[in-house]
């Protein structure tokens, strides 16, 4: 496969591309992104990186460090994690306190705003130093030192999390958090603060490619087992109340955020990201859902 022929040929397509979508405002700090960044990373387990634009340049990953929390929480406790959350579709907006009221305060799945807490709320518990913990973990798997926290952002989010902190009351009430909300909303912000390009997310994504180990030295870090139910919950839950419509248009597992970055995968063959700040009315990439269904039109390929 001509995967470099086929980044050129969506590299043009883009640039023609008119674009109705906005850069998220609800975090002061990532208004600021200039919107008319685009890059794009796919990392293919037979023959390396094929890429272009600003494709290694960093931004704020925002809620696909979801997929890598989860994974440490899925290590940790394995299925006693499911307890806590749920995995089902929500077809509701990622922060819905409605749901989650109505549900009893166990949230539907590890990637909507409820979800993650209780994921953060278990490595809060589980681990000495979570922060640096989780940290650590990113960068092992993306063979990346350098990576770190963009703490202007972190500081901006911190101060807008007030629908986050009710979320986490409201899951409290029902006895679905244990540790001090404020404790667990810090460390919930500073994941998502942290900083990486689409070719070091391609890196990080490879395990949930290659049957949970790094592909450059095969080190295993989670269990073939563990990738099935990661990508499961990618799959229909990956996108909020848009994972139907990227399932229909993409077809692959992959995580969105609201920085602008998609990183997606196709098991056993490889792992792709792109970046675009203007988000659609759902919140995920307007140009980066466009050029990954380009990507599986043009390569014939996708998981179905």
């Amino acid at each position: 496969m001509d995967y470099q022929s086929i980044l050129d040929t969506i590299e043009s397509e883009i640039e023609k591309r008119p674009v109705s979508g906005v850069v998220a405002s609800y975090i002061p700090e990532l208004a600021k992104v200039d919107p008319t960044k685009f890059g794009m990373n796919l990392y293919c387990i037979n023959s390396g990186h094929y890429s272009f634009g600003a494709s290694e340049q960093r931004f704020s990953i925002q809620s696909i460090s979801k997929v890598f929390s989860l994974t440490m929480a899925m290590n940790l406790l394995g299925d006693e994690l499911f307890e806590r959350v749920d995995v089902e579709p929500s077809g509701d907006p990622f922060n819905s306190l409605v749901q989650l009221e109505y549900e009893q305060g166990i949230p539907r799945n590890p990637f909507i705003n409820a979800g993650a807490l209780i994921v953060a709320d278990v490595l809060v518990s589980k681990l000495e130093n979570p922060k640096e913990e989780f940290l650590n973990f990113v960068k092992k798997i993306t063979d990346s030192s350098s990576i770190n926290v963009n703490y202007t952002v972190y500081e901006s989010e911190r101060k807008n999390s007030y629908r986050n902190a009710s979320l986490l009351n409201l899951m409290k009430s029902f006895g679905n958090v244990y540790n001090d909300i404020d404790t667990i909303l810090d460390f919930y912000t500073f994941q998502c603060s942290v900083e990486m390009s689409c070719k070091e997310l391609s890196q990080a994504f490879m395990i949930y490619a290659n049957r949970g180990k790094k592909l450059v030295d095969q080190i295993k870090i989670l269990s073939p087992e563990r990738v099935k139910r990661v990508n499961a919950i990618m799959q229909t839950c990956g996108f909020y109340d848009e994972a139907g419509e990227f399932s229909f248009r993409v077809g692959l597992p992959g995580k969105s955020g609201v920085g602008g970055g998609i990183t997606s995968v196709h098991p056993g063959q490889y792992t792709v990201s792109v970046w675009s700040p203007p988000l659609n009315p759902k919140g995920n990439s307007e140009l980066g859902m466009y050029a990954l269904e380009r990507l599986t039109t043009l390569t014939g390929f996708s998981i179905f």
